[in-house]
């Protein structure tokens, strides 16, 4: 898994360049993500890796899952990962494309896990105090996860703050043992 990560970087650094030389970070970012939601289906994912299928065919399948506004140059970077062998690296090369569109966006992708729907005022708020304890624009997903039997998680990138009820109790019995 890591070198799969190490081996991604440079074709993620690549697509950001060319994305951010040509002011279109969104369409690379949605043309990347599809690619490699496509890639990860088994069908996909069994012909990627078959070496009975050549490389144009590949390149013939990837042209497929494009869609009529892909740049030349969005092209070309299908037929470099076709080339190098690399198409079942793009989830990874998605996930550093992401950080790093975030990164120039100044935002922050944030995760809130509760125990109960969170109101429109709740998350509103949760999104303002993390946009002025991190100086970002803040985009929330919220999910709902009953294990937590209250209270909140919320993940940001390599930060959590672990707010549950779950949690509480086990600080409360490892106070009192």
């Amino acid at each position: 898994m890591s070198q799969a990560i190490t081996t991604a970087r440079p074709y993620a650094q690549a697509a950001f360049d060319e994305a951010q030389k040509l002011a279109a970070l969104k369409s690379w970012s949605e043309m990347i993500l599809s690619l490699a939601e496509a890639i990860e289906h088994p069908e996909v994912r069994a012909l990627a890796s078959s070496p009975k299928v050549s490389k144009k065919q590949l390149d013939s399948l990837m042209e497929g899952f494009l869609d009529a506004t892909a740049t030349a140059q969005q092209r070309n970077f299908v037929r470099v990962l076709v080339d190098n062998q690399r198409l079942l690296l793009l989830p990874e090369i998605a996930a550093h494309f992401e950080v790093m569109k975030a990164e120039a966006e100044k935002t922050v992708n944030v995760v809130v896990d509760s125990a109960f729907e969170l109101s429109a005022a709740q998350q509103d708020k949760i999104a303002a105090s993390l946009k002025a304890r991190m100086g970002r624009e803040i985009k929330l997903v919220c999910k709902i996860n009953k294990e937590l039997l209250g209270g909140i998680v919320i993940r940001a990138g390599d930060k959590v703050i672990d707010g549950s009820a779950r949690t509480r109790l086990g600080e409360m019995a490892t106070a009192l043992a």
